[in-house]
This record gives structure tokens, sequence and C-alpha cells, in this order.
């Protein structure tokens, strides 16, 4: 059961990376839950959160329809139910126009049903 529910997991997550890699949110409406838990990085220091598949949706949206942006998944770790992804988020050319993060996502029923993201920053004294 357990190597099932990886692999569904997994390909949910690919679909997922999809849908920014490809700037495609239409690719994220038959996977995310309804009551979906969302969390993302900005505005700091806590980001903001987000309840609900809608409010979910129009706010990745706004990530995926950036222009000039690149979501580049680094590294994906999937577990049973839970998938880590490392990434770098783009929005102009350039290393020092970029933030490296990671999201934190549960897949219940074949759904995301919650996803935590979190970005490496600078820290200024």
């Amino acid at each position: 059961m357990e190597q099932i529910t990886t692999k569904r997991t997994a390909e949910i997550i690919a679909q997922f990376n999809d849908a920014f890699t490809l700037h495609d949110v239409s690719i994220l409406n038959n996977l995310i839950a309804e009551d979906c838990i969302m969390e993302t990085a900005m505005p700091a220091p806590n980001g903001s959160r987000t309840v609900g598949k809608k409010d979910s949706l129009a706010s990745w949206q706004q990530l995926i329809d950036g222009k000039g942006t690149h979501f580049s998944p680094e590294e994906v770790i999937v577990m049973g139910e839970k998938a880590i992804i490392l990434w770098r988020y783009n929005w102009a050319e350039g290393l020092e126009n970029s933030v490296r993060g990671v999201t934190i996502i549960t897949v219940k029923n074949g759904l995301i049903s919650e996803a935590l993201a979190y970005v490496k920053a600078e820290l200024k004294s």
C-alpha cells in the first residue's frame, strides 16, 4: 500500500510542478482538494495562509502568470502522502534575481490537501 501511495503522490507532484514550469494553472484544477490549506513564503516574515481550493488556485495563479518568471524544481522527495520539493524561483535572469525554497505537500485521497512553502532569505543585521 505504501508503494502505491508513494507512486500516486509522485504522479500528482509531477503534474503540480508541470503547472509551474509550463505556466499553466489549469493543470492544478483537478489536483487541489476543496479544503486545501496553503501557506506561502511571502510576504516576510511569515508568509500568508490560504484555505480552500478557489483561494489556493488564485494564489498559485499569481506565481504561474508572473511575466518573466521561471520555476525550477531542483529535487523532489516523496514518502507516502508527503512530498518535499526543493526549488528555485527566478523573476529575472541571474542568480541575484532568484530565491531558493522548499514546499512540503500532503496528498490525501489523490488531492493536494496542504502545501507549506518556505524560502532561503538573506539575514540583515
